[in-house]
């Protein structure tokens, strides 16, 4: 098993919205910390998808859009639309 390489940024996961009903059962304002190597409880459809956003951010990378310590994602479920905050902490 990998180890987690130094120097990596924490990151924790905020539910901000909700369209419809979440089949994974998450509610709005359910904080819990995610990284590369733990979802964190996130629907693994979700969590599959935002992998990607997950290492940039992680290892101290920035997209030109938006702020460099958070970043909203949206889940890819459009009929339940789940919107989360990934901040750096």
């Amino acid at each position: 098993m990998a180890l987690h390489p130094k120097d990596i940024k924490p990151l924790s996961a905020e539910v901000l919205s909700i369209k419809g009903t979440c089949s994974a059962g998450h509610k709005i304002g359910e904080a819990f910390p995610i990284s590369c190597w733990d979802s964190g409880g996130l629907c693994g459809f979700f969590y599959h998808d935002i992998f990607p956003n997950l290492n940039v951010m992680q290892f101290g990378g920035e997209y030109p859009w938006g702020g460099a310590d958070e970043m909203v994602l949206e889940c890819p479920d459009r009929d339940n639309l789940v919107k989360i905050r990934i901040r750096r902490t």
